[in-house]
Parts: structure tokens; C-alpha cells; sequence
């Protein structure tokens, strides 16, 4: 559960059942997901058996969930129980059809985009009459402008995956395995006040031009340059940084290579501003990489939302021409990857503002030189 005031939850479903009606949809059907967890303040277990929040424009909200859970789900929502008619079934009952009853003569609905297919080929049988739509037309919109007290948790985040990244390269790297220190990584994270590290890419010398590499028992060595993703989730919000470290002395062409990224991440984090549309600030780092013979090897999109989960919209690409937002929060993370050599790249959390673009992320971005 994530520590928002309980007068969030309240506002989020009347949200989420006002843009509903703006959007024709009679009902947005969401199961235990990033979503749920957005609507409700609380992870239900994602089980076989449905559980199924209903939100109805005009209605009260309405939660279908398995007898057995009910106890959990009523502990979790605390006083927003009181607003939330809990429907509880048996094992032997049909929850679906539960679902198609409450939603009888309904046009347009909209399913939780991650819902597992079972669930949503159930219910759209139980739900003959009406046309099935994906819910992230209207809850995506409401989920990327972040609210003050979501930035401040996605801040904590930002500072806690900082201090690791301090802490782990001023250690001895070399000698020591990438799945090591990615052990490491995770621990420290924990430590730092996440309750899971998601992800510890540790990517040493030619593993290094793999973006989303999976450390492994590879040794690191002289000569090796390392990229370290590290994220997870605190208080219920994501973090997410990369820094890249040279085991010892990098060479003229490693350094030349490593300078033309850090203009690039530097220029796309000044670029940001109201208005601007994603894929411009993308261009802004690809021209500079591009310009300095580097564009190939420049293998993804610059960046992505963040939020309750690791990517979420906006996303910072070329097909993207939606218009950035005060509120959104995202990723700046240009790289640049020499296939069978090495790589680089840096990554910062940026916020959306009324003056520009804040990092969240303040830990060096130059490279690490480590032993």
C-alpha cells in the first residue's frame, strides 16, 4: 500500500468515473494491476478468481472479489470501505456473471489493459450486448500528471537508488562478478527503504552494448566500461538511474565516445518544457549523438514515464508527437552501445514543470572511474 493521504483514493475514482462519462463509457471493469493499485491504494493478490473493481458514472464504485479476500481488501481500504459496496462470492458462484448483473443494458465498457485474457473473454460473454474497449483511454491520462505528494515519493525514491549508486561505485568492481554486484545492488536498495529491487543491470565490458542486459558470472576487469541500471519500487513509486563507471584509465576514444552522451542527456534534460512535444525531446539527444558519427549505435527511445510502475506514459520517442505535460515525470536516458566493445549510458528522473525540467535524480553523471 502506498503512503498517500485516504482522501486520494476518493479523488482518483470520482476522477476516473467523471472522465469515464466524458468519454461515452458506461463502465471501466479493473482488476488487481498498477491500476487497481492507482484507484484503490492497495496490491490485491492477482488470483485465478476474479476480483473486479466496477466504476460506473453516477455510481457508487463496486468491488466483485472472492469471499476470502474480502477480510484483506476491507483492512487495506480502511474508511474507504464505507463508499465501496463489496460484493463477496462463493467458490461455487459466477463472479462474471455478478459483473454482467451490475452492468446490465451497458454500451461501451472499458477493461483494465493488463486484465488476463480469461478474464476478459468471460466477461465479455457475460456481457453480450456491450462493446468492449481498453480502460488506459481514461485512466493513463489521470495517472501520468502526478500529483505533489507523488512526486515527493518518486523524490525519496530518486535519493534512496542515489545513495546506492554512490555507495556501489566507490567500491572494488574489478575481480568480482556481475551477478555479485547486482546482489549487492538489490540488497542495498532494500536497505535504502524499497520494499523490492526490480532490476540490476550490471553490464560489464562487451555486455556493456546490451541495453537491458542480465548480469551473469562474467568477471569484471581492467579495461571493462560498466553500465549500472539499478530501480525498484519505494513506498509504492518507482525509481530507475543509470551511471556508468570505466575499470581504471578509459581510453581517448572511450572518453571522446562517453563526453558526446553527457551533452546529449544534458541538452534533452534543458530541452524540457510545457508543450513540447515528446519526440523533439528525443531529437535533441539523437542530433547531438548522430552529429558526432554516433547515431546507430544509439539503439532506443530516450526515455520513458514513471510513476506507480517502471514505464508508463509519456514515452519519449520519435512516434510520439503527444505534448509533454506539468506533472509528467520520465526518464532522460540516452546510450550509445559498440557492439562487441563497450557502452554507455546515463540516466536521470525528470518532473514536467511550469519553468522547465527538475531532475530527481543528483548523484554525478560523470563517468566512475573504479578499481
Amino acid at each position: 500500500m502506498h503512503a498517500l493521504p485516504p482522501q486520494v483514493q476518493r479523488q482518483r475514482l470520482e476522477s476516473a468515473a467523471a472522465a469515464a462519462a466524458t468519454t461515452g463509457l458506461d463502465a471501466l471493469l479493473v482488476t488487481p494491476s498498477p491500476d487497481y493499485r492507482y484507484l484503490l491504494g492497495y496490491d490485491a493478490p492477482p488470483l485465478e478468481r476474479l476480483t473486479c473493481l466496477v466504476i460506473r458514472p453516477g455510481e457508487r464504485p463496486t468491488l466483485v472479489l472472492p469471499h476470502l479476500e474480502e477480510p484483506l481488501a476491507r483492512h487495506q481500504l480502511g474508511t474507504l470501505a464505507d463508499e465501496i459496496d463489496l460484493v463477496p462470492w462463493e467458490e461455487t458462484d459466477d463472479p462474471f456473471a455478478r459483473v454482467g448483473s451490475l452492468l446490465a443494458g451497458a454500451g461501451k465498457v472499458g477493461v483494465q489493459d493488463q486484465m488476463w485474457a480469461t478474464f476478459v473473454f468471460r466477461l465479455g460473454r457475460a456481457l453480450p450486448r456491450a462493446e468492449l474497449g481498453v480502460a488506459s483511454m481514461v485512466l493513463a491520462p489521470l495517472r501520468r500528471r502526478k500529483s505533489a505528494e507523488e512526486i515527493e515519493l518518486l523524490r525519496a525514491a530518486a535519493v534512496a537508488a542515489d545513495e546506492v549508486m554512490d555507495a556501489i561505485t566507490a567500491e572494488q568492481l574489478s575481480g568480482r562478478t556481475e551477478a555479485d554486484v547486482a546482489a549487492e545492488v538489490r540488497r542495498r536498495l532494500v536497505e535504502a527503504g524499497h520494499e523490492g529491487a526490480d532490476w540490476a543491470i550490471v553490464a560489464s565490458g562487451p555486455n556493456a552494448a546490451s541495453p537491458h542486459h542480465e548480469p551473469g558470472e562474467r568477471v569484471i576487469q581492467a579495461g571493462d566500461s560498466i553500465v549500472l541500471d539499478i530501480g525498484g519500487s519505494r513506498a509504492g513509486y518507482a525509481s530507475d538511474t543509470t551511471r556508468t563507471a570505466f575499470v581504471g584509465e578509459p581510453p581517448a576514444e572511450f572518453a571522446a565516445l562517453f563526453a558526446v552522451l553527457r551533452e546529449a542527456q544534458a541538452a534533452a534534460c534543458d530541452a524540457i518544457r510545457p508543450g513540447i512535444p515528446a519526440r523533439d525531446l528525443d531529437r535533441v539527444a539523437r542530433e547531438i549523438i548522430t552529429a558526432a558519427g554516433y547515431g546507430p549505435m544509439f539503439t532506443h527511445r530516450l526515455g520513458h514515464g514513471i510513476g506507480l510502475e517502471t514505464h508508463e506514459e509519456p514515452y519519449l520517442v520519435e512516434s510520439n508527437a503527444d505534448r509533454l505535460q506539468v506533472g509528467d515525470v520520465f526518464s532522460i536516458e540516452p546510450g550509445i552501445y559498440v557492439g562487441g566493445r563497450w557502452g554507455a549510458r546515463i540516466e536521470d528522473i525528470a518532473i514536467c514543470t511550469d519553468s522547465g525540467g527538475e531532475r530527481l535524480n543528483q548523484s554525478s553523471r560523470e563517468l566512475r572511474i573504479v578499481s
